[in-house]
């Protein structure tokens, strides 16, 4: 797929939000931040996502990561809506900033078109685009919804755990891997390296192959 994917660079974009101008590195800064779309205001499954970005903020701040979404919608209409998400969220407030994009000029350039939905007038709507960036203003991971299908922030969370550890420690995270479980160490780690790595120890599997590239650990 053309566009912004695994392993770009942001690009350093003026965007409006409801909370002003603002250019997203600076924005990102030193953080890990979440750059998250959706085809439109006043819709129902967007409504209960940023309700759900809103009850989860606290869970991402804790592990140092930023919110910011875009809607092809301007700032006016955005203010209007936060007060239906925030009343179906039961109070719970929108802490963080929504991107203006009435022109449809930004999601081209973050890669976040949805190639089948339009608006009633024929125009391109976002899709449930949603991409992790990391400090260095690079793609670490990105997902792509149907705008039909709203997305698991519970996986969102689950990914931004797993992108961290793999970028502290030399280590990958297995299938279904939940935070607080073992994760694998990198092949690239040696026998000898992984004992200083990682004191606590660490397990190997017993495969057929005799090979001793399955190592789990905890950290």
């Amino acid at each position: 797929m053309p566009g912004l994917t695994i392993g770009d660079d942001l690009p350093n974009l003026q965007v409006e939000t409801n909370h002003g101008k603002m250019k997203l590195h600076d924005y990102v800064g030193d953080s890990y931040t979440i750059l998250f779309s959706h085809p439109g205001d006043f819709t129902p499954v967007c409504t209960t996502e940023l309700a759900m970005m809103a009850a989860y903020a606290s869970k991402f701040g804790e592990r140092g990561v930023k919110l910011v979404g875009l809607s092809c919608d301007d700032v006016q209409s955005h203010n209007e809506w936060i007060k239906d998400i925030e009343a179906y969220n039961k109070g719970q407030k929108v802490t963080y900033p929504i991107i203006a994009d009435p022109k449809r000029e930004l999601i081209k350039q973050l890669n976040m078109v949805d190639p089948d939905e339009t608006d009633s007038s024929g125009h391109k709507l976002p899709s449930r685009a949603l991409h992790i960036v990391g400090p260095d203003k690079k793609i670490k991971l990105s997902f792509l919804y149907p705008a039909s299908t709203g997305r698991n922030m519970d996986e969102v969370l689950r990914v931004v755990e797993s992108l961290q550890k793999a970028a502290k420690y030399k280590v990958a995270t297995p299938a279904n891997w939940k935070p607080g479980e073992p994760v694998v160490i990198a092949p690239s780690v040696s026998n000898e390296e992984a004992k200083e790595m990682f004191p606590q120890g660490f397990d190997t599997a017993n495969l057929p192959s005799g090979k001793s590239y399955l190592r789990f650990t905890n950290v």
